[in-house]
């Protein structure tokens, strides 16, 4: 029966998966009238989401989700915490204190029997013989679950030995390397390669619409470029404010790319579920800000897939604060774009930012700095071979993360800012979570 309750937990586990991921694809507007639609899409407050933990969740199952498990030393179940002196399971502990306890005696076994989790009940002499080779003894009761240093300590180690990060060999990195650009290019939906084509008429898709004032921007928002708003709907808010509202949408978009990128990353989902969500609550807008200068130009920006181009003026000309949302990153790509990183180079740099082990509030921190150092490494020996010709690029990049959080830092203050002064904005719930506590 024991088994049949932990199936039926699993099952229910997986519908509740089923059911988070239907809740993320079904559009939350369905089945509304046109302005109930309109009021609903330009106040993101209450837009329903799921948060960052949730879409790390999504598609994989609980164990995975809360980190690596330890396994018992005697019989190799799941430990349950450090007792009398070994990582062990609630059955051999207590098989342990029993046999102690009572000075049990058990018939003598010459066959040195194989203790496993599925026959640990058959020869109990042998499984005694273990667990005292193993160095367990009544002196060394701890009770209780397993400290967390301790934890730590284990799992960093589990991790190393598994990932095998210690010195990655140039082969390792390239398989490394690899590995993260097809994760890059499956999860992002618009590749700097793409962006660029658009950007300078060699594609045979249609040209993008040009957004350079208020009447182009209704019109693209009538359909010739997005779809989410009634096509016609009257718009009372102000431009300034509709302009922030749309940025929202690209960014918890980008969020959600950004998240299953980062599942694919090696190591990532081997650390805590709170460290992954720390990882991205930090993350994230350094990601987006790295992958923005390759949908612009210092005349403007690509946005809706491709779909639209907005012109720098035209953000130039919204009123304060509004006009001081794009500028920045503007200054930032103009440098930024002078490196010519292409899709390869980019793939690694965001996985650098993602695996960064100074955020504050992780877990565990020597875990991420291994599985950054390997990230960092493969990207370093890939330039060498992408980029023979500039010396300088690599820690020329280095200097660019530092660059990336103080951009992001100050748009957390905008946002801030924003939010306190124009009472006519709401913030998406994604982005709450995100800026919540953040600098």
């Amino acid at each position: 029966s024991e088994l049949t309750d932990v199936q039926e937990l699993k099952a229910r586990e997986s519908e509740d998966d089923e059911d988070k991921e239907e809740k993320e694809v079904a559009p939350a507007s369905k089945g509304l009238k046109g302005d109930q639609k309109k009021r609903q899409k330009e106040d993101l407050s209450h837009t329903s989401s799921p948060s960052l933990s949730e879409q790390l969740r999504l598609g994989r199952e609980d164990s995975a989700a809360s980190g690596i498990s330890v396994e018992c030393k005697v019989c190799g179940d799941k430990a349950s915490g450090f007792h009398y002196g070994v990582h062990a399971c609630e059955g051999c502990k207590g098989f342990f204190r029993r046999t102690v306890r009572m000075k049990l005696e058990y018939e003598r076994c010459e066959r040195s029997c194989k203790i496993q989790k599925k026959n640990r009940n058959k020869c109990q002499y042998c499984r005694f013989q273990k667990c005292l080779s193993l160095g367990m003894s009544h002196d060394a009761i701890r009770y209780g679950r397993m400290p967390e240093a301790e934890r730590k300590k284990l799992v960093a180690g589990l991790l190393a030995e598994e990932l095998n990060l210690g010195k990655p060999g140039g082969s390792d990195l390239k398989t490394l390397a690899k590995q993260v650009n097809t994760a890059y290019l499956k999860n992002l939906s618009m590749t700097k390669k793409r962006a660029r084509s658009i950007l300078t008429g060699k594609t045979s898709s249609t040209a993008p619409f040009v957004i350079y004032d208020v009447d182009t921007l209704w019109k693209a928002e009538s359909g010739l470029v997005w779809s989410q708003l009634v096509p016609g709907a009257p718009l009372t808010k102000e431009i300034g404010v509709h302009v922030f509202y749309r940025c929202q949408c690209t960014t918890v978009e980008t969020v959600r790319e950004l998240t299953e990128f980062a599942k694919c990353i090696p190591g990532f989902v081997d650390l805590f579920l709170n460290d992954q969500v720390t990882l991205l609550k930090y993350g994230v807008h350094e990601a987006i800000f790295a992958m923005l200068p390759s949908l612009m130009n210092k005349d403007g920006l690509l946005v809706a897939n491709g779909k639209g181009f907005v012109t720098r003026e035209f953000l130039r000309s919204l009123r304060k604060p509004f006009n001081e949302i794009m500028e920045p990153k503007f200054e930032f790509a103009v440098k930024f774009n002078a490196l010519e990183l292409d899709d390869s180079d980019l793939a690694l740099f965001v996985a650098a930012i993602i695996l960064c082990g100074d955020r504050p509030g992780l877990m565990n921190v020597k875990q991420v700095e291994q599985s950054q150092d390997s990230i960092l490494q493969a990207l370093d020996l890939h330039l060498q071979a992408n980029h023979s010709d500039s010396v300088y690029l690599f820690p020329k990049l280095l200097q660019k993360m530092a660059d990336l959080r103080q951009l992001v830092t100050e748009n957390v203050q905008l946002v801030q800012k924003i939010k306190k002064t124009e009472s006519e904005t709401s913030l998406h719930p994604l982005l709450q979570e995100i800026y919540k506590d953040m600098y």
